[in-house]
């Protein structure tokens, strides 16, 4: 069984289709909105397009960008975005999700500090300002994977993922272990302010060891069971962060609102509904995050890449057939995002899952942005396959369809195997490795 392929050569035949799905999606033709600038604390992001943190796995061992990072986040900074996101760096060495991802520590810092400079500079000549840089500073838990082969360690078993061969309960967290990383998250953002960057990110998303925490009902203890106690990593992280680093450093997260599972294994959902999307604990978390700890920067996604990819990046190709349209997987995303700006119009909100849109992705993020459904637009792996499309959007109004990310899941297949990730069908660097690690293997 194959679900229908993307092919809408125009706005009309998409919105046609959209109309005979009975989904909702705020297309608008004025990409003008795309170059408002926007206000983060006292910084300034000199437009509207954010590149989320996608990471290539492509780090050295001991966690410093090496050459295919800085070729990446060199295509990054030319590509005319106001906001750059940089991947997931771990805090602690047996957080890392593979041997090469970043990993910042007092013995890199110098790397780190030129890999942000680089950034910055690069922009300023191609591009005539300064972008923001947030760092996403992560644990990856359940993920970990820092020799090469799994080495989980997990908030609570969960049957979902581990099924009749559930993992070992000695590589549950200790609460002991869990309030001393606490502290680990503010050394990170001290680390990233000395490097640099311009924020930190705690990341809380796609099943990493803070958004796994956000479902642990059945966990005992200091992190399990209350909103209060499965939060309590995430808001202690922020506010440590908060309290290492200055008062123009920019403390936010990437964060989950919705997983995909039902009760008592997903956040965003209710007992008995199902995988009904119900946000209710998500903003209350978010209101204590913007209204108790000043949080004014907030990155919103859904979904687990791992175990429910069409949730939070909508395909055509994928590990399996979903049950539903891809357009009703992106619908799913703007609810999600636009609920969250709605309830917190002060805080700045960036929205994720513009890429299986294509061409029309710039529609999409125009009118997510002039609908008030968040006040950024973040790209993913359209920022992959096609980095220069921020500067195609400001300049030209449109984005070349021979040139954009058809949402084929290559570039997961090379992180899933182990090697570095990119786009495979765009980027001529990385159509040899594919053959080597993926199809090599078969």
């Amino acid at each position: 069984m194959e679900h229908e392929k993307f092919h809408y050569k125009t706005k009309e035949e998409l919105k046609a289709k959209l109309e005979e799905l009975k989904v909702t999606l705020p297309l608008s033709e004025n990409l003008d909105v795309l170059k408002r600038p926007v206000q983060i604390g006292s910084k300034t992001a000199a437009n509207a397009i954010a590149i989320q943190p996608m990471e290539g796995c492509d780090g050295t061992a001991d966690g410093r960008p090496d050459a295919l990072t800085l070729r990446r986040y060199d295509r990054f900074a030319k590509s005319g975005a106001g906001l750059i996101w940089a991947e997931a760096v771990a805090v602690v060495p047996e957080g890392r999700a593979n041997p090469r991802q970043l990993w910042i520590h007092e013995e890199n810092l110098a790397d780190f500090q030129k890999f942000v400079a680089d950034i910055k500079e690069t922009c300023i000549r191609e591009n005539g300002f300064e972008p923001i840089v947030i760092m996403q500073a992560t644990h990856s838990g359940r993920y970990s994977k820092p020799q090469g082969t799994p080495a989980p360690l997990i908030a609570y078993n969960n049957p979902i993922f581990e099924g009749d061969n559930p993992i070992s309960s000695d590589r549950i967290l200790s609460d002991e272990y869990l309030f001393a990383l606490e502290e680990k998250f503010a050394e990170a953002a001290k680390l990233a302010e000395r490097a640099g960057f311009d924020g930190v990110d705690i990341k809380c998303c796609h099943r990493y060891l803070n958004s796994e925490l956000l479902s642990a009902y059945t966990r005992e203890g200091a992190f399990g069971g209350s909103l209060e106690n499965r939060t309590r990593l995430l808001r202690h992280g922020v506010k440590n962060a908060m309290d290492a680093t200055g008062k123009d450093f920019i403390v936010t997260s990437r964060l989950n609102v919705y997983d995909g599972f039902p009760h008592p294994y997903g956040f965003g959902v209710r007992p008995g509904a199902g995988t009904e999307v119900d946000l209710t604990e998500p903003l209350e978390l978010i209101g204590r995050l913007h209204n108790e700890l000043g949080m004014q920067l907030l990155d919103v996604t859904i979904g687990n890449p791992y175990f429910n990819p069409h949730v939070n990046r909508p395909y055509d190709n994928g590990p399996y057939v979903p049950d539903e349209h891809p357009l009703e997987g992106v619908a799913r995303m703007y609810h999600c995002v636009g609920t969250v700006q709605k309830a917190y119009p002060d805080l700045k909100v960036i929205s994720s899952g513009l890429s299986y849109l294509r061409q029309f992705s710039g529609n999409l993020a125009a009118g997510a942005i002039e609908q008030g459904y968040c006040t950024m637009a973040g790209f993913g792996r359209e920022a992959f396959a096609y980095p220069q499309f921020a500067n195609d959007l400001l300049h030209t109004g449109e984005m070349d369809a021979r040139k954009c990310c058809i949402a084929c899941g290559k570039c997961t297949e090379l992180m899933r195997a182990g090697s570095t990730a990119g786009c495979v069908i765009r980027d001529p660097e990385y159509l040899p490795i594919y053959q080597r690690d993926v199809q090599g293997k078969k």
